[in-house]
């Protein structure tokens, strides 16, 4: 039964939950480990509390070998590096490393499946995906993703999982041990050189190579700019983000068909049409519609959630998004990452400008769907001056921590970090990008993605993406407070 605005309010009224839509983000805090929030009263207070109180690994050592600035005591290793190290097959490694999870694998290994976000003719990049037989969509798309496995001696071995995609992105992993590879283009065929439709989300299993023949698009899921995906393991609920702006784009929700049940490769027998798509439309605490998620400007703003029904999942002739008339739906700028933990979805908006109601340098919610709530867990006040170390901006990729708290991938402007938010919303360094790919009068700095832990916890992966490189991070990790 969805929960109607009035129920909604009812509830707020009587549990406190809930923030009016009103207010600015001039006030939000930037600095590391500050409490974002619109608290002006403590906004200038340089307490303990403010700047961190024990939170996080202490500050960011530089890297003699000009790659990755750690925490005393932690170190890295190279896994993978596009146009060094090679696959099974003797192809480079492909480039531009994005989203990563990991699964326990045979005899102690570790699986890693690694998306590169390649668009377009296969042309244009010197390390495309290798068109693998039997592996690929469209043999014009460069995209794809490969799958690694890290042996207990420190050995890797790197093949194809699926090619022919393009712009592979987040994706996300299945509860049964599989990967969703999502692509974040929606190019038809006939579009900048693609024979095939593309807008859509792919299975890879990492442990069963047989089971990635012939790749089929998931089309139930719908044709746009995919980002993320997970699965609510207990309700059986997909939730997807799409990356889209003019106008913004969604948060979708597929519900399965009736006595669907899932498991590896099952997937790929449902009808094109399956389940229902859906999108969001939320509500404050007064049952007034909210239009944009940007309007929050208050960690521990709530929000109640109803879903629409997509009218065309595969926009045959309308892009999804615009298939909504003004005050049905709810969106969001540059939705992106998202991460099943705590009984619910973390999902990520990464900044907001003038094509939103309000600014924002990302946006961290998570959706209960017991309760049918979107509650905003990290706020970052618009960065004054990326080029400059301490501030974060530009949330992506995301994990929930094994320590408490999630770990996120920046993809801002300028300076580039792994960093840490805690249950509060506290936020500190883990990592810093030092190889600058611009030049010594105009730095520049890849973005981070691909962050996730290794099945025991004990190891932290993440990529730089450009050129392309898979990193393993370890150290002395340790329960984060609130």
């Amino acid at each position: 039964m969805s929960l109607t605005r009035r129920d909604f309010a009812r509830r707020s009224a009587i549990t406190g939950a809930g923030v009016a839509l009103a207010g600015s983000v001039g006030a939000l805090a930037t600095a590391p480990n500050a409490l974002a929030s619109t608290d002006t009263d403590s906004a200038g207070e340089e307490t303990e509390e403010r700047h961190g109180g024990g939170v996080g690994y202490g500050p960011l050592l530089p890297d003699p070998k000009g790659l990755l600035a750690l925490p005393a005591g932690f170190t890295y290793k190279i896994i993978t590096y596009s146009g060094q190290t090679k696959l099974e097959s003797g192809e480079f490694t492909p480039s531009n490393h994005d989203g990563t999870a990991t699964f326990p694998g045979p005899r102690g290994t570790t699986l890693l499946v690694n998306n590169h976000e390649l668009k377009g003719p296969r042309a244009n990049w010197k390390y495309p995906v290798p068109l693998t037989e039997g592996l690929v969509y469209d043999p014009a798309a460069s995209g794809g993703c490969t799958v690694v496995e890290i042996r207990p001696d420190g050995r890797v071995a790197e093949w194809v999982g699926i090619a022919g995609t393009s712009t592979n992105c987040a994706g996300g992993s299945t509860p049964w041990g599989t990967w969703l590879t999502c692509e974040e283009n929606s190019d038809r065929a006939g579009v900048n050189g693609m024979t095939k439709d593309h807008g859509y989300v792919f299975e890879v299993d990492p442990c069963d190579r047989r089971a990635n023949r012939a790749p089929k698009p998931l089309k139930f899921f719908g044709r746009y700019d995919h980002e993320a995906v997970v699965i609510d393991p207990k309700r059986g609920h997909a939730y997807l983000t799409e990356d889209a702006a003019g106008p913004n784009g969604l948060f979708y929700r597929w519900t399965p068909p009736k006595g669907f049940h899932y498991g590896p490769g099952k997937f790929r027998t449902l009808a094109d049409d399956a389940g229902v798509l859906q999108a969001p439309t939320c509500f404050d605490s007064g049952g007034r519609h909210v239009d944009d998620l940007s309007r929050a400007t208050k960690i521990g703003t709530v929000y109640g959630v109803d879903w629409v029904d997509v009218p065309d999942r595969d926009a045959k002739t309308v892009a999804v998004r615009n298939q909504f008339g003004t005050g049905e739906i709810t969106r969001a700028r540059k939705l992106e990452g998202m991460w099943w933990g705590d009984g619910g979805t973390y999902i990520v908006s990464s900044y907001a400008r003038e094509e939103s109601p309000v600014q924002h340098d990302g946006q961290v919610w998570f959706y209960d769907p017991k309760r049918r709530t979107l509650t905003l867990k990290v706020l970052l006040g618009v960065n004054p001056d990326p080029s400059k170390d301490g501030a974060f901006d530009g949330p992506d990729n995301i994990t929930v921590s094994p320590y408490g708290g999630l770990v996120i991938a920046e993809d801002g402007e300028g300076i580039q970090h792994l960093f840490g938010a805690t249950d509060s919303g506290r936020t500190y360094p883990i990592a810093r990008n030092e190889l600058n790919i611009g030049t010594e009068e105009e730095p520049e700095y890849s973005e981070f993605t691909g962050v996730t832990f290794s099945p025991d916890g004990k190891t932290l992966y993440a990529n730089i993406q450009t050129p392309g490189i898979m990193l393993a991070i370890t150290g002395p990790w340790k329960r984060q407070k609130r």
